[in-house]
């Protein structure tokens, strides 16, 4: 029995110490989960919901204190999307910001920048555009840097010296003395530009005295003509694409330039070709009638720009230039005549534009302010302004008559590629390679109207600009005088007409008439196999010619458009 006892309190004695054991590990746990619920509750104290959950003599709503936990996740998701927010805004004003700084075009000068700046001058497969990229990339990140610290921002001109100039003083603005040619046609397009915008004012108020009526009614039958445009001609001009048209001032014929280098003159309706004209070794970029062309008062009848840095002076009856603008170190992309037909400007790759006197064949002005290669460049009707605008996706307007960039054309997001002024001397219309037109009002100092135009980029805007076929005109000739009867005749109704559509071109095939004003779309024009890379409208309305990848130009007519 004493053995039994004894072999039984062995065995109870081993269970009740593993009950022991057990017990004290499970007091163990309990006090760290009362720890970690300690935590939890100071961790949550600054949350006024979970700090009402936990308060003194309180008890605890754990499915509360979840619902509060799953509110501070939801806001932490939050906080990382506006923190993703907040740096993709800050990209896109980098960009912004980097699009308005000039950097030099010169390799050499670019390197030099960037070792100032204690960058690598050249990393490996980088080209000089790459370095200049680059640079701008730089300058812009160093431009927000200095604008976050409180510092004054540096505008586009003052950036463009600080690189372009050795020294290290810090200049705010410098002028270039020009010639006395320059200050002799600074003041001649002065006198000039004046007595056209007395003209064009003088004849927009007598404008105001026709009927309403009338107007509406004209405006109804115009937009009745724009919707029955069709195509009347087509013909192929060259072995290579067609890069520019544009039609004659009395509307007889166009010219074509190719990307072979030849221009050729055809006569319309018929598409035949009157003249070759030979002279270019690469794509012609520009082409530009002399208002007078043709009439015999002026020696050069038009003017055209191209890939081989050339401007080149032609006479009707000629096949080979008569003369010859050096100074462009890059492609001309853009040549257009001054309403006084005694100038000529010029847009080219090497970022500048230029202002040349015709009868000396000498340059008057070099003039740059775009961060990247100028494309376009269009002289206001007065001759007082000039709009420019590149690949930087900038346009600027220009004084002629003191050399000042007056307004910037901002709100594409890409390369601007064509632009045109209304003749009424106050809008201009942009065309982008983001697929859209802006319309600008000087007077507003802003664009006032974006247009979806295209599905593709905008390679090329047109205003109406009325030039009647009895003489050469500019689009500010306006001496006509509205009848009192209020029977408005077709030459009169043409004139009114002027600006108040446009058409455009573009990559996706298609040339589109829109109506000034409301800036609806009328006519969508589809003919052309491809691209569609230049358009123009005849100065008395009867045509509308384009030009494209396919090697063809065309024409556009309303069988009941007015003619006269």
């Amino acid at each position: 029995m004493g053995d039994s006892t004894r072999r039984g309190r062995i065995r109870y004695g081993t269970l009740e110490n593993e009950v022991v054991a057990y017990a004290k590990r499970k007091r163990e746990e309990e006090d760290d989960d009362d720890a970690m619920t300690s935590t939890a509750v100071d961790s949550l104290i600054d949350i006024p919901e979970a700090a009402a959950a936990v308060r003194p003599g309180a008890n605890i709503d754990l499915d509360q204190i979840d619902e509060i936990l799953d509110e501070s996740q939801d806001q932490q998701l939050n906080d990382e999307a506006l923190e993703t927010r907040r740096r993709a805004m800050a990209e896109f004003d980098r960009k912004r910001i980097a699009r308005t700084i000039a950097v030099p075009t010169n390799d050499m000068q670019v390197k030099e920048a960037l070792r100032k700046y204690g960058h690598p001058i050249c990393l490996f497969g980088e080209d000089a555009g790459d370095r200049r990229d680059r640079l701008r990339y730089i300058l812009s990140k160093q431009a927000i840097e200095r604008r976050n610290a409180g510092q004054e921002d540096i505008s586009a001109k003052e950036n463009d010296m600080e690189n372009e100039v050795s020294s290290d003083e810090e200049k705010e603005e410098f002028y270039t003395e020009g010639s006395d040619m320059l200050l002799q046609a600074r003041q001649n397009i002065a006198r000039k530009s004046l007595l056209h915008a007395r003209q064009r004012v003088e004849q927009q108020q007598k404008d105001c005295q026709v009927d309403l009526a009338t107007i509406r009614q004209l405006r109804e039958n115009l937009v009745d003509q724009l919707r029955k445009y069709t195509i009347v001609g087509s013909q192929v001009g060259d072995s290579r694409p067609l890069s520019r048209i544009a039609f004659s001032p009395d509307s007889s014929q166009v010219l074509v330039g190719s990307w072979t280098g030849s221009i050729k003159l055809w006569d319309i309706p018929g598409c035949q070709m009157a003249q070759l004209y030979r002279g270019h070794t690469d794509r012609v970029g520009g082409l530009s009638f002399h208002p007078q062309a043709g009439q015999g008062d002026s020696r050069v009848d038009f003017a055209s720009g191209a890939s081989d840095n050339e401007i080149f002076l032609w006479s009707l009856g000629k096949d080979t230039p008569i003369g010859q603008l050096k100074g462009h170190q890059s492609r001309v992309v853009h040549v257009e005549h001054h309403p006084s037909g005694d100038y000529l400007g010029s847009a080219s790759y090497d970022g500048s534009w230029r202002l040349w006197d015709i009868a000396s064949e000498k340059e008057l002005l070099l003039q740059e302010g775009h961060s990247r290669e100028v494309f376009a460049l269009r002289f206001q009707c007065d001759g007082s302004l000039v709009a420019t605008a590149g690949l930087d996706g900038i346009g600027r307007v220009w004084d002629l008559r003191s050399g000042r960039s007056i307004m910037e054309l901002e709100g594409h997001a890409k390369e601007i590629f064509g632009l045109d002024w209304s003749p009424n001397g106050y809008q201009l219309a942009t065309g982008s390679a983001d697929n859209t037109m802006h319309i600008f009002d000087l007077r507003k100092i802003a664009s006032i109207h974006q247009i979806p135009a295209h599905k593709s980029m905008v390679t090329d805007v047109r205003y109406f600009h009325f030039g009647g076929n009895s003489k050469a005109q500019t689009s500010c000739d306006m001496d006509m005088d509205v009848s009192g009867d209020q029977n408005v005749g077709d030459h009169e109704q043409a004139r009114l007409c002027s600006g108040q559509y446009l058409a455009s071109a573009s990559n996706d095939g298609l040339i589109n008439i829109w109506t000034a004003g409301d800036w609806k779309l009328q006519k969508s024009l589809a003919g052309h196999v491809g691209k569609v890379l230049s358009v123009d409208i005849a100065r008395d309305g009867s045509y509308i010619a384009s030009t494209g990848f396919d090697k063809t130009f065309k024409l556009w007519k309303a069988d009941d458009l007015l003619q006269l």
